[in-house]
């Protein structure tokens, strides 16, 4: 059977090559202002909305996230803050290197989780993905890079680090991609309404499609969301 239940009541997912939450640890690399200044692959919008899809899903699955940062306080400014909602308990690995593969505290924090598949988001695509990718693969990692949460200075640049990743032998992946790889199978309804309500917040099309789904097919009551309240000191 494909799809089991573990002694939690939860469901248990085959791997077979695949990714599941209790397999893999996400590492989050230098999402940082300075860095994001410099994207000019992506939208600089569109990289904030799905690495913050990325984060919320490792929430919802509980998947081990180790943080890193690089020269907070000399360059790069600190980590986004809309991460930092994300994981309001958890603070960043700082680094001097621009190779967190490099740095002790980074590589112990990968280790601790004892998984050797490493998913790899960050900025730059060119140093701060490609080095640890390289390293770690050397180091006997099944590396998978989240490559729409990525970004680099230009097209050519993101393009060629991540042909020299997989050439190196990581293997590509999206946001979304990654998030229904976990949650495999809709019948997983402890995160079944978590997955739909990411879809609707950071997913466009998709998630208006769910939305209108649930409203006029199934005749369910239109989402609702906190209500907006101004800023202290904005205008009226």
């Amino acid at each position: 059977m494909p799809v089991t239940h573990g002694s939690n009541g939860k469901f248990v997912l085959s791997e077979k090559g695949l990714l599941t939450p209790s397999n893999c640890v996400l590492a989050l690399i230098d999402y940082q202002p300075q860095m994001l200044f410099g994207v000019g692959n992506f939208d600089r919008q569109d990289v904030i909305n799905k690495t913050v899809a990325l984060a919320k899903a490792t929430r919802i699955f509980d998947v081990p996230t180790v943080l890193t940062t690089v020269e907070s306080t000399s360059f790069s400014g600190y980590m986004w803050p809309q991460l930092k909602a994300v994981f309001p308990d958890q603070e960043p690995i700082e680094r001097s290197s621009m190779n967190s593969w490099d740095d002790k505290n980074f590589v112990a924090a990968v280790q601790q989780t004892k998984r050797k598949k490493l998913i790899i988001a960050g900025l730059w695509t060119e140093v701060c993905v490609t080095f640890p990718t390289v390293q770690a693969i050397n180091d006997g990692y099944d590396v998978f890079i989240v490559a729409d949460a990525c970004g680099d200075v230009s097209p050519l640049a993101h393009d060629m680090a991540m042909q020299r990743c997989f050439q190196a032998g990581a293997k590509p992946l999206t946001v979304l991609q990654t998030i229904l790889e976990w949650q495999r199978d809709w019948a997983h309804r402890d995160t079944y309404d978590a997955v739909m309500d990411l879809a609707k917040t950071h997913f466009g099309a998709y998630g208006m499609g769910v939305e209108y789904a649930y409203t006029m097919v199934h005749h369910a009551a239109p989402t609702t969301y906190a209500r907006y309240t101004l800023p202290v000191g904005a205008a009226h």
